[in-house]
């Protein structure tokens, strides 16, 4: 009775074992399997997915608006159209305000950003920066009736600025404490509060000035003095190295072709700027 007792003990003892080897066996089959289907890094997901979903600027013309039609259009624009077909891909164009840019990146709903994104060093702490592909310099601009011709003439002086710009931190480093800075949150609120007189001055990119003066000619704009030169670059995940090669190789090939200094009139009417390498 005994030696009954312990035979079959035994068999399910070792059915059990048999069972357990089987389970494991199967989950590293699936996680196997798994792995060789996922696409190994950013620049294979995105060829498998066949799309590439990109943010890019809708109020920030010439770099990226909508047209009357709603249409979104600009420098930035035409340059993730070239991306897309260089790559093969259907193109996904995400509109997205400054603040947003970054962390839609950030937050994967989006592949990369085409949008006036300008590289300092602690936005590198977050995303990857490709090598630039426009140049653009931030300035502060204004009536001739302000006087004004560096950051100290600030004093008593209103300025609008989009919240959390490049042009938001560099009047912060240099403003006295006299200054009055009126952050929007994007970049047709800023233009309003200096075209309605809410503001004196904007400090803003230089292509979005020209913008505003070629609309409003009777303000006479003009560039009072320069924050920054900040050319824009393409902005990648972390951890995606495959992908940023990839974008460096694409603008180092459209730059040779011409096809950046041909967008570069088209949008901004002067020949694409030397860019500087990164």
């Amino acid at each position: 009775m005994k030696s009954g007792y312990t035979f079959r003990y035994l068999q399910a003892l070792l059915l059990g074992i048999l069972i357990g080897l089987l389970c494991v066996w199967a989950g590293t089959a699936k996680a196997q399997d798994s792995s060789a289907v996922q696409p190994a890094n950013g620049l294979d997901r995105i060829v498998a997915a066949g799309v590439i979903r990109v943010a890019v600027p809708n109020d920030l013309a010439p770099f990226g608006s909508a047209d009357a039609k709603g249409q979104l259009e600009g420098y930035d624009i035409d340059v993730a159209r070239l991306l897309a077909e260089d790559l093969g891909v259907k193109l996904d164009l995400v509109p997205v305000i400054s603040v947003n840019r970054i962390p839609s990146l950030m937050a994967g709903h989006v592949d990369l950003v085409i949008a006036n994104l300008g590289v300092s060093p602690e936005r590198a702490k977050a995303i990857a920066f490709s090598t630039p592909y426009a140049a653009f310099f931030s300035g502060v601009f204004g009536s001739p009736n302000v006087n004004l011709k560096s950051p100290a003439d600030l004093q008593g002086k209103k300025l609008a600025v989009t919240r959390n710009t490049l042009e938001d931190r560099e009047l912060s480093r240099l403003a006295p404490k006299g200054a009055e800075i009126i952050r929007l949150e994007d970049s047709n609120a800023t233009m309003l509060a200096f075209l309605s007189g809410q503001a004196d001055l904007i400090a803003t990119g230089n292509s979005v000035a020209a913008v505003i003066a070629k609309k409003n000619p009777e303000k006479k704009i003009e560039h009072k003095f320069t924050l920054r030169e900040s050319p824009a670059s393409i902005g990648v995940r972390q951890g995606e190295p495959e992908l940023l090669n990839w974008v460096n190789a694409f603008i180092y090939y459209r730059k040779l072709s011409g096809d950046l200094d041909q967008l570069s009139r088209k949008w901004f009417g002067e020949p694409l700027r030397p860019l500087p390498p990164l």
